[in-house]
């Protein structure tokens, strides 16, 4: 028997509501690659999203997992599927100039006598290629395939206890790793020494809450490469100075918390310690807005025009729905805090609270991950909600 991170329960309500949301968008069958996704509806938990493989979900019958013949037996270890439903291909069809492993789905699919109706597929997700759609199509003339983006990934953003269980894990690793970065960054310190302690701290993680890999590594830009949002490490030397946001994130069980903070070894340039009250105070009048009954762009909104009184402003959003994920991303890819998402606030829905500001000389990174509760909401984990000094 698999051991399961939930119970057959819960996957039960996870099915029922993906398949609502199928049957309101007309599909029959969906065929979902999104690792996400598999794991979510089935448990699935493989490095194995590099190949081509899915869950292939119908209305009445149980789900069918299908990738490559290696990865089977991963299949068998994590998921309550009868090995009935655990279905392979052969290894010749791994990147091969010849053939798609998609052929090899569309054969499956038609003996299974799904070659017909409307078919669901994830088109805008990292996970399938041009050539994957090219060979449905190919092979599967009497079906209709059905863009179905994200819409398991909706099916998400409300959290159950065991998942916020899992996330207050993630929170209390990353509470630890934003811990050991203050302790032991100074002067003279390698960065790549430094990432190499963050991940450490991060999968060693904290008391009984082990740490997962994360979806994105440690991102630690310092100076001039902080004014980009995304750059990870390399073995430059810190010095006196030298002011560097941490972007990180505890993961447990595939729940991620993500969590960023700014550190200065030495006394921060005024304009650091202007953009901090502006960011703190802007952070404050969002969170307001957190709480159920509200919309999604009533945080960014709010956010964006106390930054505003403060002389700062922003353009990209200021956060996004977290939970489980897989690489290259922990946001689920459903709502962004930001104008124009008028999703309505529902308790038990889970942000990363992200207000970062990227300034003509660096950034600043001070950003909370949230869960909403009855009345507002519950900052996930506790680390110190400023400009760190040292």
């Amino acid at each position: 028997m698999a051991a399961l991170n939930f119970t057959l329960d819960e996957y039960g309500q996870r099915l029922s509501k993906t398949r609502a949301s199928m049957s309101k968008s007309n599909i029959d069958c969906l065929v979902v690659v999104d690792p996400s996704n598999m794991a979510w509806l089935t448990g699935y938990d493989g490095w194995s999203f590099y190949t081509h493989q899915c869950v292939i979900l119908q209305h009445d019958k149980e789900p069918i997992w299908w990738g490559r013949g290696l990865d089977a037996p991963g299949a068998v270890r994590t998921t309550y599927l009868d090995q009935d439903n655990i279905l392979s291909y052969p290894d010749y069809f791994v990147q091969s100039t010849e053939c798609h492993p998609m052929d090899h789905l569309s054969k499956m699919l038609t003996e299974l006598k799904l070659d017909q109706g409307s078919i669901g597929v994830e088109m805008e997700n990292y996970y399938f290629s041009a050539a994957a759609y090219q060979s449905l199509q190919a092979h599967l003339p009497r079906a209709t395939l059905i863009d179905a983006t994200a819409l398991v990934n909706w099916q998400r953003i409300i959290k159950s206890d065991q998942e916020l269980s899992y996330m207050r894990s993630a929170a209390r690793i990353v509470e630890h790793m934003h811990s050991r970065i203050y302790e032991i960054i100074e002067p003279g310190l390698a960065k790549n020494e430094l990432a190499a302690e963050i991940l450490y701290a991060g999968i060693k993680g904290k008391d009984e809450h082990w740490g997962d890999y994360p979806a994105i590594l440690p991102l630690l830009p310092t100076g001039m490469d902080a004014t980009a949002a995304h750059l990870t490490w390399d073995n430059s030397i810190l010095k006196t100075g030298d002011i560097t946001f941490f972007e990180i994130a505890g993961c447990h069980k595939r729940y991620h918390c993500p969590l960023s903070r700014t550190i200065s070894l030495g006394k921060p340039p005024q304009k650091y310690l202007d953009a901090e009250k502006a960011v703190l105070d802007a952070m404050q009048a969002g969170l307001a807005n957190a709480k159920p009954g509200k919309h999604c762009e009533d945080v960014a909104i709010a956010f964006y025009d106390t930054l505003e009184t403060h002389g700062f402003k922003k353009d990209s959003r200021t956060g996004y729905s977290i939970g489980l994920s897989y690489p290259p991303d922990w946001g689920e890819r459903t709502i962004s805090l930001r104008r124009g998402d008028k999703t309505e606030i529902k308790k038990n829905m889970t942000f990363h609270f992200m207000p970062a500001l990227w300034l003509d000389d660096g950034g600043l990174e001070i950003t909370e991950s949230v869960v909403i509760t009855e009345n507002g909401y519950e900052r996930l984990a506790q680390v110190p909600q400023k400009l760190l000094v040292k």
